[in-house]
């Protein structure tokens, strides 16, 4: 049972008296911060009394007391200070509540009453080079919301929409014609591919960078003068001028800074004989990867023959990822599938008189957006734009999606904007389309998380990363005798495993998906604070005193003696078992799943109080021992379950 969600279904009509639109102001209800308020605390009555001069907050409130009925699961409502309502649950409500959560597999969570056809899109690397740390929150925050709707009873569907066709393939296949390392090739493919898309790309930024330094260096002399004309000539006390003077200083320096950064990369690759070669031999490289991508796109038989060759291997690449992080996808539909579709898509555009041409290009104007959203290029060549249309048409159509999650990046925002609004004018108004963004992750000076080097984190050798650390962590844990067995060993590593994946996890999702948060290592693998790990200990840790109950979980679960409650920590663990159905709707509601892991935390650290200040194997009664050990139980299968949404394993021994 949801208990806010049924709190609130009780006071909605009632506020109807004094507002027409109750839900404007009802999720003002909500879990007290302090048990002194009690449970739960409504704080409606001030804006509601705003609206009417003549009532005072606190007279709203008692009125809403008087009319509203809770009394079979609460104790009498408590009007306080300006017009707070304080909520509090019958204690012999809360045991029965309690122990029905015991005896539920779903743990108090209902099935959707409506379920739905849920497409999530998540992860959609492109497939040409390895996953970097960029993909990690798409990949795991996408994975979180596809495991709670499913749990939730909706038919979803794990979409990796991956890039397979674009211009990065163009630049491996450019990159295997002039710079094979064959033995390279023969022994690790995917790495060597990944090395000649690098190395196109960088030398495809040397010509870019070469050829935007004189346009640069005369930007730069425009600034100098003119701030050289406005130092001499303007009223230095005037603050305006002042104002002009300081930008124009600022602006100066970035230019300068950004030409000296522009030098440098050049005199880097200049200084390497072998890179500098080949820079001089393909001047113009970039437009010669562009042709390579065109010949791929119109079917040029040898460029197919090395794609097809190519695919497999990088996908078995990423794949060997999203085995070691327990990701699964129900279908995977790259770019190249919905390939043959696009050139119906802008037709369809055209002659619903979506689309027109604009400067040689086929786009979509939008009423009060500036910005274009361009469906095939002056070139002939079909953008993301095209493809993501065809990819919504084919959801709803063949897959029949009632709704589509997007998890993107914040940066793609205006993107998703236009394109949800083309949709919706192409005739697909009636599915839900939701972007699910979200921020960067940061290194600890504040910019995105590089190597020391400057180059991307790659996500393999991150995860290699967290399970050394996590290793460090668990050896700490067991005496040298356990570690000499490799029974001891093999142990040692799983257990590694499940703490270090969850660590990268938890650290990410922990977090309000929109903002940047900075990756530590130290704070992610922590065993006190918010981290899996602490959740983890604290799962193990039940588990251990369930075992020395020597007590059969299941049979414990079957045992009809009531719950009691006989200390403070008691009762504040057995609210927060119940509100574990509260978690799971406002972690699905926005997609959040921050939410979940917040009330993770907090029931960590409930249990903790619990195991501090009431004896489980010392319990004053048999009758205390078994209600208690319940209370242990229905807490580990919480976590464990809280955390296996999140895509967490637990262990039983730490």
């Amino acid at each position: 049972m949801n208990i806010l969600a049924e709190l609130r279904s009780r006071f909605e009509p009632v506020l109807t008296e004094w507002t027409d639109d109750p839900s404007s102001v009802i999720e003002m209800l909500k879990a007290s911060q302090d048990a002194k308020f009690g449970d739960y605390q409504a704080n409606f009555a001030m804006p509601l009394a705003a609206r009417i001069p003549e009532l005072k907050p606190r007279d709203l409130a008692t009125q809403i007391v008087e009319k509203v009925d809770l009394s079979d699961f609460c104790e009498p409502l408590e009007v306080a200070g300006p017009g707070f309502i304080n909520i509090k649950l019958k204690q012999d409500w809360l045991n029965t509540q309690t122990q029905n959560l015991v005896a539920d597999e779903r743990l108090g969570v209902a099935a959707a009453e409506a379920p739905q056809k849920v497409v999530v899109d998540f992860s959609a690397p492109n497939v040409a080079k390895p996953m970097h740390v960029g993909h990690l929150r798409s990949t795991v925050i996408g994975d979180a919301n596809y495991r709670v709707l499913k749990f939730l009873g909706h038919d979803v569907v794990g979409d990796n929409h991956i890039g397979d066709w674009g211009t990065q393939f163009g630049m491996i296949i450019f990159g295997y014609k002039h710079f094979l390392n064959e033995a390279a090739f023969e022994e690790a493919p995917v790495t060597e591919l990944a090395r000649l898309y690098r190395l196109v790309n960088q030398l495809s930024d040397y010509h870019a960078t070469k050829n935007a330094i004189p346009k640069k260096e005369e930007d730069i002399k425009q600034q100098a003068e003119k701030l050289q004309s406005l130092e001499s000539s303007a009223d230095l006390t005037d603050k305006k001028i002042q104002k002009q003077i300081k930008k124009l200083k600022a602006d100066l320096g970035e230019s300068q800074a950004e030409l000296t950064s522009q030098q440098e990369s050049l005199t880097e690759l200049e200084a390497n004989e072998d890179l500098h070669s080949k820079a001089v031999a393909f001047p113009e490289i970039a437009r010669l990867a562009r042709e390579e991508t065109a010949r791929l796109h119109s079917g040029d038989a040898e460029n197919i023959e090395l794609w097809e060759r190519f695919l497999p291997q990088c996908l078995d690449a990423i794949q060997t990822v999203y085995d070691r992080l327990n990701i699964h996808f129900d279908m995977t539909l790259g770019e190249s599938f919905y390939q043959p579709l696009l050139a119906d898509v802008v037709a369809d555009l055209k002659e619903k008189g979506l689309a027109k041409e604009s400067q040689g290009a086929i786009c979509v104007f939008m009423l009060g957006i500036e910005a274009p959203f361009i469906v095939q290029k002056q070139d002939g060549a079909f953008t993301y734009a095209t493809t993501d249309l065809a990819t919504i048409k084919y959801r709803v159509e063949t897959l029949k999606a009632d709704a589509i999650l997007y998890v993107v990046d914040t940066r793609q925002s205006e993107h998703f904007k236009l394109l949800f609004e083309t949709a919706r004018r192409w005739g697909f108004d009636k599915v839900q389309m939701r972007h699910v963004n979200f921020g960067t992750i940061l290194g600890e000076d504040g910019r995105p998380f590089k190597t020391r080097s400057g180059d991307t984190v790659g996500l393999e050798s991150l995860l290699d990363e967290a399970i050394a650390e996590a290793g460090k962590i668990v050896a700490s844990n067991i005496g040298d005798d356990e570690q000499e067995t490799a029974q001891s060993q093999e142990k040692l590593a799983q257990v590694a495993e499940i703490i270090g994946l969850g660590g990268i996890k938890y650290a990410d999702l922990k977090h309000n998906r929109e903002s940047d948060y900075v990756f530590s290592w130290e704070k992610m693998l922590a065993k006190n604070g918010d981290t899996a790990t602490y959740m983890q200990y604290a799962y193990a840790r039940v588990c251990g005193i369930v075992r020395k109950g020597g007590v059969d979980r299941q049979t414990l679960r079957n045992l009809s003696a009531p719950l009691l409650m006989t200390n403070p920590a008691e009762r504040a663990l057995m609210l927060q078992l119940n509100r574990f159905p509260e978690a799971i709707a406002g972690a699905i509601e926005e997609s959040r799943p921050n939410l979940l892991a917040e009330y993770l935390y907090r029931t960590a650290d409930l249990f903790t109080a619990f195991y501090e200040n009431c004896p489980v194997q010392k319990a004053e009664s048999d009758e205390l021992r078994n209600s208690r050990l319940k209370l242990c139980d229905l807490t580990a299968r919480i976590l464990e379950k809280g955390l296996g949404l999140m895509g967490i394993r637990t262990v039983d021994q730490m």
